[in-house]
């Protein structure tokens, strides 16, 4: 990952209602969810919401799909995994670490 992709997602996420947003994504997985699906769930305006997706999407964090009359949003993992990749990528000098996962995330 450029630097300059990393700094657009990390842009992204750091603001309130884009992280939540994000994390309602990667929660559903890649069945993803619709606008009207997330509204109910953050409580968020739709309008609010389609801003905030727009970001996310523009980022690349957030795919866009239609399916038959409805738009699916879906996290790209591959885009979160090289953001993770990208930020740890020069942890602890070259030696092994011993990250611990919080419990409930799977490696």
């Amino acid at each position: 990952m450029e630097e300059k992709t990393a700094i657009a997602s990390l842009a992204a996420l750091a603001q309130p209602m884009r992280l939540r947003i994000f994390r309602a994504l990667v929660g559903a997985g890649p069945g993803g969810m619709t606008p009207g699906a997330l509204s109910a769930m953050l409580d968020v305006a739709a309008s609010t919401l389609s801003f905030h997706l727009k970001e996310l999407t523009h980022s690349g964090l957030v795919t866009q799909e239609r399916e038959s009359r409805n738009l699916i949003y879906r996290p790209s993992i591959d885009q979160m995994n090289g953001l993770l990749g990208y930020l740890t990528a020069h942890c602890c000098q070259g030696m092994a670490c011993d990250i611990t996962v919080p419990r409930g995330c799977k490696t």
